[in-house]
């Protein structure tokens, strides 16, 4: 097997900006942006849009599609055979 075939796995701070929420862990990604962790050391930091933290499915505030109510909707609109 060729030596240095696998990528370097190092310790990532991921930051999700919306919640102000970030959590340390190893990863291959990389960053020119470092944060000082609380245990005194420095890492890379990459910045996601969406985490546990700010993801709907995760905190509960997810909306329900009332997709009975839609269909109901466009079968009035539409008749049964759906406009054709």
């Amino acid at each position: 097997m060729p030596k240095d075939t696998q990528p370097d796995y190092h310790p990532v701070v991921f930051r999700d900006r919306a919640a102000g929420y970030a959590f340390l862990t190893r990863s291959t990604a990389t960053s020119e942006q470092t944060i000082d962790w609380d245990d005194g050391e420095t890492y890379p930091v990459v910045d996601v849009e969406i985490s546990s933290e700010s993801h709907p499915f995760y905190t509960g505030k997810a909306r329900t599609v009332d997709t009975e109510g839609r269909i109901a909707a466009f079968e009035r609109r539409f008749g049964e055979s759906g406009g054709a």
